[in-house]
């Protein structure tokens, strides 16, 4: 009897997963109540995945001059734009940053810290998921262009590391 009630728990098992890949789904859950009478509840979700773009940058716009013009003193340089900089950590996705592992707690790192290659920067919330953002690379924090609990976007300067 034991063979055939485990036969039959595989079968449905086997029929679940088919269920979920024939219809996109992402969970199912089963629960059971024994009782009196038996209850079989089932459930079924499709989480959908956003995808995000990198964002559009337009090329520059080329002007013609009469003249030899000079380049005017606030034109905007590598250090006006932190992305720029070699030693930029961008965000790989959209959420909120936090600097710490939770409120209260020590920041992972402060300007003027050594760190590691793979060690945590911070920490970016995605759909209620913690993602832990590593250096890229060993070196020295030199700046930190976010506060703890900013919206950060995708691309977006999150530390400079030298």
């Amino acid at each position: 009897m034991g063979d055939k009630k485990q036969n039959t728990d595989v079968e449905f098992i086997t029929a679940l997963a088919e269920l979920l890949r024939t219809n996109d789904l992402t969970e199912i859950e089963v629960m059971r109540e024994f009782g009196k009478d038996d209850v079989l509840n089932v459930r079924v979700a499709r989480q959908i995945q956003a995808v995000v773009a990198a964002p559009i940058v337009a090329p520059p716009v080329a002007v013609a001059a009469a003249a030899p013009a000079a380049i005017p003193a606030s034109a905007p340089t590598a250090s006006d734009d932190p992305a720029q900089l070699a030693g930029a950590v961008n965000s790989p996705m959209v959420g909120t940053a936090y600097l710490s592992a939770e409120p209260g707690a020590d920041v992972f790192v402060k300007v003027g810290d050594t760190v590691k290659e793979g060690q945590t920067l911070l920490i970016i919330e995605a759909m209620k998921t913690m993602n832990q953002i590593p250096a890229p690379k060993s070196g020295k924090v030199t700046r930190i262009l976010v506060d703890d609990g900013a919206p950060v976007e995708f691309g977006d300067p999150l530390i400079i590391l030298e």
